[in-house]
C-alpha cells in the first residue's frame, strides 16, 4: 500500500498498516519511545511503529505498569504526530476493568492517532486497589470482544492484537496459552501474539495452533532468534518490546558509570555522532 506523504491521513496509515499484516512476508515493528527515537526509526526506513510501555515509562522516570492511561493516550498522539508512519500501541489491558472501559480506551487511543493496538489479558498491580492477576479466560475473551467491537465502529481499519501473557508473566502452560489465542482468534481480534516464548518449537506450536497473523517478540523475553527463523516459520510481525530503549538506557548506563567512576570518556570512541544522528531523524519527519 503506497500513499502521498505530502498528505497523510489517519485513513492512509491505517490501510498502509492492514496491508503490512495481509500482503505476504514478515514484517518488523519497531518500539520507539520518544520522538527522537521515532524519527531516527522512520529514516532507516522502517514501514511502521510501536510503543513501548516499559520505554515509555522509562523515559518517563517511571517503572512500566506505573503510567496511566492519559499519560499513554498523550505519549501516543506525540508519537503519532512525529512521523508519517502508522503507529500502533502497547495498551496494556486498556486501563480497564470492564469492556466499557476497554472500549473507550480504543476509541480514544484512535483519538490520538492510533492504527492499531494490543490488549492484554494480565491486569497490573494497584488497578483499582488490587493485586497483578491473569483475566480468567472468560474476563479476557469478554474485553477482547469490546476491543473489537470498538474498533470495528471506527472509521478505518483499526489493527487489533490480542496478548496472551503467560510466558512473561510467570505461568509456562502453553496448553493454556493456545487455549488463550484460539479464544481471542473467535472473539475477533486482528493479530494473535504471546510474548515470552522461549523455543522455536514454541513458536511453532502457536503458528500451527491459530489461523490468524502472529506477533513474535525478539530482542526481549525470548532466545536469542533471527529475522531469518522468524521468517522461516512463517511470522507476520516481529517486534522488539523494550528492547531498543533499554540497548538506549544500557549505553547511557555505562557512559555515565565509567565518568563516575573512572573520570575517563572512552566510552566516546564508540559513540554516534550527533551529525549523523541528525541526519536520520531529519530523514524520518
Amino acid at each position: 500500500y503506497k500513499y502521498n506523504t505530502a498528505m497523510v491521513t489517519q485513513l492512509d496509515k491505517a490501510n498502509a498498516f492492514k496491508a503490512l499484516h495481509t500482503e505476504p512476508g514478515t514484517f518488523v515493528l519497531p518500539n520507539p519511545w520518544d520522538v527522537s527515537s521515532a524519527k531516527v526509526l522512520a529514516g532507516l526506513g522502517h514501514k511502521a511503529l510501536a510503543t513501548t510501555s516499559s520505554g515509555m515509562a522509562m523515559s518517563m522516570g517511571l517503572r512500566d505498569g506505573q503510567v496511566t492511561r492519559d499519560d499513554v493516550l498523550e505519549h501516543c498522539r506525540v508519537l503519532a504526530n512525529a512521523t508519517d508512519l502508522p503507529l500502533a500501541a502497547d495498551l496494556e489491558d486498556c486501563f480497564a476493568d470492564t469492556p466499557d472501559g476497554v472500549a473507550e480506551t480504543i476509541r480514544l487511543g484512535a483519538e490520538a492517532g492510533l492504527v492499531g493496538g494490543s490488549i492484554e489479558d494480565w491486569c497490573p498491580p494497584n488497578r483499582n486497589g488490587g493485586e497483578a492477576r491473569m483475566h480468567s479466560i472468560e474476563e479476557a475473551v469478554e474485553q477482547v470482544q469490546a476491543a473489537v467491537q470498538a474498533s470495528r465502529s471506527l472509521a478505518f481499519p483499526f489493527t487489533l492484537c490480542a496478548r496472551a501473557e503467560n510466558h512473561i508473566r510467570g505461568v509456562d502452560d502453553m496448553a493454556d496459552t493456545i487455549k488463550r489465542l484460539q479464544a481471542f482468534q473467535e472473539a475477533g481480534a486482528d493479530l494473535l501474539y504471546a510474548p515470552g516464548l522461549k523455543t522455536l518449537e514454541d513458536i511453532r506450536t502457536v503458528m500451527q495452533s491459530v489461523d490468524r497473523p502472529v506477533n513474535i517478540l525478539l530482542g526481549g523475553a525470548t532466545e536469542q532468534h533471527t529475522v531469518a527463523q522468524m521468517v522461516e516459520l512463517g511470522v507476520k510481525r516481529i517486534s522488539l518490546g523494550g528492547a531498543f530503549a533499554n540497548a538506549a538506557f544500557s549505553a547511557f548506563l555505562r557512559a555515565a558509570t565509567e565518568v563516575a567512576e573512572a573520570g575517563t570518556f572512552t566510552f566516546r570512541n564508540e559513540a554516534t555522532g550527533s551529525g549523523q544522528v541528525g541526519k536520520l531523524i531529519s530523514a524520518g519527519s
